[in-house]
């Protein structure tokens, strides 16, 4: 077996989070190594640390199959690792869920999910996915940028638009009842937590305190029509090769306004406005053939304004670090085009 372990790489996944190879060959035999009733042994032949970091520790591994065929598969680890975010996230065992329950009936989605294995000591989870070879993430595209990416970004809106349709009414569908449901209090917490968090700079955002106790700002993100969102649907958790876009990262799933993602993928001033058109006429001629309701703009607005409290109010060292202090400056923006302040 050969391990690849460079320096870049054991900063982001700490080697001491991975299983021992003893520890991973079990699991892989009894995920992936069904035959019947038993568990087959499973060959690891190597294993390799991803260049980008994920929520949870990772790694990709080369395994031969008891039926001899080698295959490459991707693996997050549990590992006593816990990413709650005050509710927002729902950790691996979640996601395992999300991908039994809601992508799995998809037959046409990727990458699949290959199976999880469940430590009968410590509960911990890993969840084995298919690795998509010779993949780029879409906000690490460069090769020739100024026209794949723009590209990459409208088909991802398409696809989200097209998932967002297919899963409306989440009410009808029993198996999706274990995923979490954004409303008034969800919201609400948001941006309380800013608020709270934020007070080192309520002098310099008077306007803020205004804005966190108006409850007018989520309406619109209640009242519009339920769907399954991915939650957190970032360039960084959409995966491209050649015309193909793959979805990763599930573990904040959720049920809530459409347009949430929508906004997650058109957010920050790095996308200039043409791209960020594109991808709106591309998702609501996905979601919406006849055409966008008519409050489409209004509740975009709310969904971007979700996202800044979200982040704002995720931990008080993030809320005031310079990082984040343009997300002030949007959070202002759209809530004065919204006639909130």
């Amino acid at each position: 077996m050969r391990t690849r372990t460079g320096r870049r790489h054991n900063l982001k996944t700490p080697l001491s989070l991975l299983p021992d190879l003893p520890t991973l060959t079990v699991r892989l035999a009894a995920a992936l190594g069904r035959d019947g009733y038993q568990a087959r042994p499973v060959r690891v032949l190597r294993r390799d640390l991803p260049p980008f970091m994920s929520t949870f520790p990772n790694e990709i591994v080369t395994c031969q199959l008891p039926d001899g065929r080698k295959r490459r598969v991707f693996i997050k680890y549990q590992a006593g690792q816990s990413h709650d975010s005050y509710g927002h996230r729902g950790d691996l065992p979640y996601e395992t869920e999300v991908y039994r329950r809601l992508l799995q009936p998809m037959p046409e989605f990727r990458p699949k999910c290959l199976g999880a294995h469940t430590d009968p000591n410590t509960g911990a989870v890993s969840l084995f996915l298919e690795y998509v070879y010779g993949s780029v993430r879409l906000s690490d595209m460069v090769w020739k940028r100024s026209t794949r990416q723009p590209q990459a970004m409208a088909q991802a809106a398409r696809w989200i638009g097209q998932f967002h349709a297919a899963h409306e009414k989440p009410s009808d569908n029993l198996s999706w009842a274990f995923l979490k449901r954004y409303n008034a209090q969800y919201y609400r917490g948001w941006a309380r937590r800013t608020l709270e968090f934020s007070r080192p700079l309520h002098a310099r955002f008077p306007w803020l305190t205004r804005l966190c106790k108006n409850e007018e700002w989520f309406a619109p993100l209640v009242a519009a029509p339920p769907t399954v969102i991915h939650g957190e649907f970032y360039a960084k958790t959409v995966l491209v090769r050649q015309q193909t876009v793959f979805m990763v990262d599930w573990e904040s799933a959720a049920i809530a306004a459409g347009e949430i993602d929508l906004a997650a993928l058109i957010e920050g001033k790095h996308w200039p406005e043409i791209v960020v058109s594109k991808c709106k006429s591309a998702y609501v001629q996905a979601r919406w053939p006849e055409g966008a309701p008519p409050n489409f703009g209004e509740t975009l607005d709310a969904a971007k304004i979700y996202l800044h409290f979200r982040w704002l109010g995720e931990r008080p060292d993030w809320t005031v670090r310079e990082k984040n202090l343009p997300r002030y400056d949007y959070l202002y923006a759209t809530a004065q085009r919204a006639g909130l302040i």
